[in-house]
């Protein structure tokens, strides 16, 4: 039912950051691959693969392992694989990607759009990132549900480097 609804009805949500860096700075955080890995995911995560050809049609490949403090998800690698479709330097980021569960596909993948536009102010960068879910597998409504929260999370993170 819910697969359904969201093929008639795309999810989306919006979030914004002020982060204490110019936008050059944020950039580099969001395309560079070691910078990525230091604040994508959620806590209590790491990120053992990650990989990012900037240029239009290019592939970012971001793995996120569970750690031993998340109990029973400890081991579970949650691999997010996208295709730029629009770069600005410095400006807007624009990729569909499909993000799942290794090891169950089939039925995990949440497709989505993710636009990230950046823009000076006073020295600083507002970040803004809108989302948008295409389409949930059956066993993926819980994780599609919770990315708001995740992309909070990990926004917070990279504020948190920036600064």
């Amino acid at each position: 039912m819910i697969t359904q609804l969201f093929k008639k009805k795309q999810k989306t949500f919006q979030l914004e950051r002020v982060c204490d860096a110019p936008p050059s700075a944020v950039w580099s955080a969001c395309t560079n691959a070691d910078e990525l890995r230091q604040w994508w995911g959620p806590d209590k995560t790491t990120v053992p693969e990650c990989s990012v050809d900037l240029r239009i049609g290019g592939e970012i490949r971001v793995v996120i392992e569970a750690g031993p403090e998340m109990g029973k998800y400890a081991g579970t690698r949650w691999p997010m694989v996208g295709q730029f479709t629009q770069i600005e330097p410095d400006r807007r980021l624009v990729y569909e990607a499909q993000s799942t569960t290794e090891g169950e596909e089939a039925t995990t993948t949440i497709e989505h759009t993710n636009e990230l536009t950046l823009a000076e102010q006073d020295g600083r960068t507002l970040l803004h990132l809108h989302v948008t879910i295409h389409k949930i597998g059956p066993k993926a409504k819980m994780a599609a549900f919770g990315m708001k929260w995740g992309y909070k999370g990990q926004l917070a993170k990279l504020e948190s480097l920036l600064s």
